[in-house]
């Protein structure tokens, strides 16, 4: 199936072209692909698991992609923190893409990853410590083989999961963790897909949902790597997330 071809008619309009534009420019501003917020959007307007995760995944490439190529050159990427968690995540969310989740499963497990992001951008976890802390040796895979499983079956890139630990352990301050999120969404999105496919095609998506996020992750990853983000949006966001979150759980 064409990647480019819609496939939910409720998704097609201006505004939801809008929505993910403005998910993808505010969690590109913290090195996120932002699959929690399309998930959240898709979910808020009665899509089916089925067609949430590999749309979700495609933007989320996208969209990480760009903010790994501005975070890295910004100055903030480091492998040394990046390759522990990425060891065993990609093939863990490859595994995580092949398992179809009943929709109750997939609902619940889903609402807590959109209530965790939502926890992550309205400041629940705090400011990022000063003094950092070194990575532990084996429990940075063995938390990467975790968040990746977690990831290949919500359909997401994991940087919601990822960035919370990251700065509760003082393993990476609030640039690093963007810097290594990013990747680490990449390399988990294309896991998922390619996991995906092995189930069968992904739903397509409208070409102009790709440049709502291209626009998007532009934008944000940009003011993130060397701007100071604004805090006033990332709340807003948040508040959608807990939103959808919420409406998940009750359903």
């Amino acid at each position: 199936m064409d990647p480019v071809r819609a496939t939910a008619a409720d998704l097609t309009a201006m505004p939801a072209a809008l929505g993910i534009a403005v998910i993808a420019l505010l969690y590109a501003s913290v090195g996120h692909g932002g699959a929690s917020g399309y998930l959240a959007l898709m979910a808020l307007m009665g899509q089916a698991p089925a067609d949430m995760r590999p749309a979700a995944l495609w933007l989320n490439l996208l969209v990480s992609a760009v903010a790994t190529v501005q975070y890295a050159r910004a100055g903030h990427f480091t492998w040394r923190l990046f390759l522990p968690f990425a060891l065993l995540s990609v093939p863990m969310a490859y595994l995580g893409a092949r398992i179809t989740l009943g929709a109750e499963t997939y609902e619940s497990l889903l609402a807590f990853c959109l209530l965790l992001a939502a926890l992550r951008l309205l400041g629940v976890f705090g400011a990022p410590a000063t003094v950092l802390r070194r990575v532990h040796p084996l429990g940075a895979p063995l938390l990467g083989a975790a968040i990746g499983l977690i990831s290949g079956l919500v359909g997401i890139g994991g940087g919601v999961l990822l960035s919370p630990a990251l700065l509760l352990l003082r393993w990476g301050d609030a640039h690093r963790t963007a810097a290594v999120s990013a990747p680490f969404i990449l390399v988990n999105s294309a896991a998922g897909l390619i996991g995906l496919h092995a189930v069968g095609p992904p739903a397509g998506l409208h070409i102009r949902w790709l440049f709502a996020a291209l626009a998007g992750a532009l934008i944000g990853s940009t003011l993130g790597a060397r701007v100071l983000p604004d805090l006033r949006l990332r709340q807003v966001l948040g508040a959608v997330l807990l939103l959808a979150s919420t409406k998940l759980l009750l359903a």
